[in-house]
């Protein structure tokens, strides 16, 4: 059988070769030295300083603090009167092709890509090729769904902004969606796009030939230059689950391949289950990787199905089809079920495979895939791989908040290289230690994925921190004792509004506040001189709206559209030029969904004839939580109301505290104002 599957292979061997000769590539490294500047102001200390409530906001650095290195046994850090300076990254390589010229187009850099594993072996570490299959494998995580229109938004970012070799679409034999994205991609996406798409499918069914079979049809109708099947590696899968003989599983492999490459479209094999398939019969396992082969498969992607495979164990299985395969690429999917995802793509690299699947921020089933936001900087910053997206690493953050976006998923603070906490420092000696250099508690710039480094403000910070957030303002604080002095009583008093049940771990911009408070030639842009909010309802028996099984009626909908109506005084410049008053107070009444909903819609309506920049302004979240439960309605309440500016795309949290809830959520709602307009305010002095 072996022998007249090889007969199959050779005679479907007619392919045709895309993509030209194979490209040389060399190695360059880049050193650079960034300096910054930091104005100077006047900053005096405030005998009665007393901070409003809080606000957060992701901080933007107002330079970038270094280049990030990773020193060699040989090499030291280094410093001088004007600052230090990190030596270059050695393991940070850039990818060329060398029969290109030096300004050589992203397109050219695709070809590339495609060309290096249609000659032959792509070997990693050296070289590794980057296959994204958030648009398929991806979307079979919990709660997350995407629209043909959102695919190709996504298509087109991981083609542009992170420059993936692979990009796998969808099914299109599976679901009309994907039939659709494949059929739109052909004159929605440019060219470069359309060369990297990837269709996924299986192997043919059971009894029935390759050409016959509808998906596999769906795989060729598709248009995709290249396709990855899925086959069954594993006896036990092959005989119980899709109750196949081995023999006949071996030869759905086969004849699916050869006949898909005799059409001239470039074959991956998705080897499913096979490290566990490995583990039961390796020999097995073996012969379906030979059956792939054979017949023409140019990739061989061995997968953790399951994820629960050891890193150990990854390395030892996959160097062994490396060598045993040495004309065909041998590839890496990985499952994070034992959150080993990342640490088995990278091992398997290590062992020889030159290309990796993976997700952005590692959506998938169960508990996701591996994660391409941490493989592609490990294996680009730490293990020094050339990869054609190397180039694209500083667009690594955008790209995952592009897709959390766009999937409308709320991106996790704590992810590596790409999370708003992954740079984030709070200890004091931590903090201390990093004014000195940025590597002793960093692994890389975080610049060099996108990313940027955050000084947190909380009990445990030492004076270092408020000094560093003083630098962030503009603050000019070497040799300055008052500013040290204002450093300190700030960190005192975060310490005892934190006591009381404030956070300010992610709340940067309520310390930016307390700065600006502490300085005398600082005011606010406007004040709130009083409020009222009223609530009212005319059905206050939600019970029977919920329970009466003879209505069709939802809770509040027979209510008024408005529930609270607030009344808020402020006092603001003047806009008016024809007057001598510098200040004008302002009354306004709006009516809400609720006094906190009221009370925002007011005090914006306050603000925006002296004050048009906020128009933009959205609240997007509102979070209330209580902090003694024991004292029941008389408990403080920490407040957290997250902001927008939808001309800027920027997003800031306010937090307060209080024991009444709806003065909590005006405090907050006055910081989350006065941030926005911060940039703009005057100086309001004896308001």
């Amino acid at each position: 059988m072996a022998h007249q599957r090889r007969a199959r292979a050779t005679a479907g061997a007619a392919r045709t070769e895309r993509g030209g000769g194979a490209s040389s590539i060399f190695t360059t490294t880049l050193v650079a030295i960034v300096a910054f500047t930091i104005c100077h102001r006047n900053c005096r200390e405030v005998d009665a300083f007393v901070p409003r409530s809080a606000t957060s906001f992701d901080t933007r650095s107002t330079s970038a603090l270094f280049t990030a290195t990773r020193p060699t046994d040989q090499q030291t850090q280094k410093q001088n009167e004007a600052g230090w300076v990190e030596e270059t990254f050695n393991g940070a390589k850039q990818a060329d092709v060398g029969a290109a010229a030096a300004s050589a187009s992203a397109s050219a850099s695709a070809a590339a890509s495609g060309v290096s594993i249609d000659v032959g072996q792509v070997r990693g570490p050296a070289e590794v090729l980057v296959y994204d299959t958030s648009l398929r494998d991806g979307t079979q995580g919990e709660s997350v769904s995407v629209s043909c229109d959102d695919k190709l938004k996504i298509a087109k970012k991981l083609s542009t902004t992170l420059n993936a070799d692979f990009i796998e679409a969808g099914w299109p034999g599976s679901n009309p969606k994907d039939a659709e994205f494949f059929s739109r991609a052909q004159t929605e996406l440019d060219p470069l796009a359309k060369s990297r798409l990837v269709a996924f499918g299986s192997t043919r069914r059971k009894a029935i030939k390759a050409e016959d079979d509808p998906q596999i049809q769906a795989l060729v109708d598709s248009g995709a230059p290249t396709v990855c099947i899925v086959a069954k590696s594993h006896l036990w899968q092959v005989t119980d689950i899709i109750r196949a003989t081995p023999e006949e599983n071996l030869d759905m492999i086969t004849d699916s391949v050869s006949y898909l490459t005799s059409l001239g479209i470039r074959t991956f094999v998705d080897l499913e289950h096979f490290f566990d398939g490995y583990k039961h019969d390796a020999e097995y396992a073996l012969q379906c990787c030979q059956a792939a082969a054979d017949a023409g498969a140019k990739c061989l992607v061995l997968c953790d199905t399951n994820g629960g495979s050891m890193p150990w164990q990854v390395e030892e299985m996959t160097r062994v089809v490396v060598e045993q395969f040495p004309d065909v690429t041998v590839g890496m999917h990985a499952h994070n079920d034992c959150g080993m995802a990342v640490a088995n793509s990278v091992t398997a690299a290590r062992a020889g495979a030159g290309l990796i699947q993976g997700t952005i921020n590692g959506i998938g089933e169960r508990t996701g895939n591996a994660d391409l936001c941490s493989i592609v900087p490990s294996l680009g910053l730490h293990v020094g791989s050339k990869m054609t997206c190397l180039d694209n690493l500083p667009n690594m953050t955008s790209v995952s908040r592009f897709v959390d976006e766009t999937l409308n998923r709320q991106p996790v603070s704590s992810a590596p290289f790409v999370g708003a906490s992954a740079f984030a420092h709070k200890g004091g000696l931590h903090v201390a230690a990093m004014e000195r250099s940025p590597l002793s508690y960093q692994h890389v710039d975080p610049a060099k994925v996108g990313n940027e480094k955050r000084i947190l403000i909380s009990e445990l910070s030492g004076r270092q921190n408020i000094m560093g957030k003083i630098k962030e303002v503009g603050v000019d604080v070497d040799g300055d004792d008052d500013v040290s002095a204002r450093a300190t009583a700030i960190l005192n008093r975060v310490k005892q509004l934190e006591s009381f049940g404030y956070t300010f771990e992610g709340a940067e911009a309520s310390v930016d506040l307390m700065i600006l408070h502490g300085n005398e030639n600082y005011c606010p842009p406007f004040k709130v001189l009083d409020y009222s909010a009223m609530v009212f309802d005319s059905n206050l028996d939600s019970a029977s709206r919920v329970l009466d099984a003879n209505s069709d009626v939802t809770p509040h909908e027979n209510s008024e559209s408005t529930t609270a109506r607030a009344t808020i005084k402020v006092r603001t410049i003047n806009m008016d030029e024809a007057s001598d008053d510098p200040y004008v107070d302002r009354l306004e009444v709006s009516d809400g969904n609720g006094p906190v909903d009221a009370l925002a819609m007011a005090l914006k309506r306050s603000l925006l004839t002296n004050h048009p920049h906020i128009k933009d302004l959205e609240l997007v979240d509102y979070k209330v939580r209580i902090l003694d439960p024991e004292s029941a309605t008389s408990a403080a309440t920490r407040v957290m109301i997250e902001f927008k500016d939808h001309s800027s795309g920027e997003l800031w949290t306010t937090v307060s505290v209080d024991r009444n809830v709806i003065s909590a959520s005006l405090n907050a709602l006055v910081d989350g104002f006065e941030y926005a307009l911060v940039d703009h305010g005057c100086l309001l002095h004896d308001m």
